[in-house]
């Protein structure tokens, strides 16, 4: 385990989300992301939960944003360097975004997030 502080974490995390292509945070709609520092859990290193952009109708309104958690102790948890966790962090928040896109894990997967 490494131990990254909650400050040079979250930069981790904007750094990956100014790291998507241009077109794709344009194409993103009513999602916050944020960082858990303290939870315990290390099933998880990140979660999406929300309405995919792909199973929105026309009766999505008035609604909270969407939300994906980027989970610092599990990430820290099974990354050796400073470096692998910022690796880790990238493909977290690609995936959980993958997850707005409505693209399930399987194909996530296969895609290789």
């Amino acid at each position: 385990m490494v131990e990254v502080s909650p400050m040079r974490f979250e930069e981790m995390v904007s750094e990956a989300l100014d790291g998507m292509p241009a077109s794709l945070g344009r194409a993103m709609r009513n999602v916050a992301v944020t960082v858990d520092h303290d939870s315990r859990q290390t099933r998880l290193l990140g979660l999406y939960h929300g309405v995919p952009l792909t199973e929105r109708t026309s009766h999505y309104a008035n609604v909270l944003p969407d939300h994906i958690t980027i989970y610092r102790r599990a990430i820290c948890s099974i990354s050796s360097d400073e470096a692998e966790v910022i690796e880790q962090v990238r493909r977290t928040v690609v995936h959980e975004i993958g997850h707005h896109f409505g693209i399930d894990d399987a194909r996530l997967h296969e895609l290789g997030w």
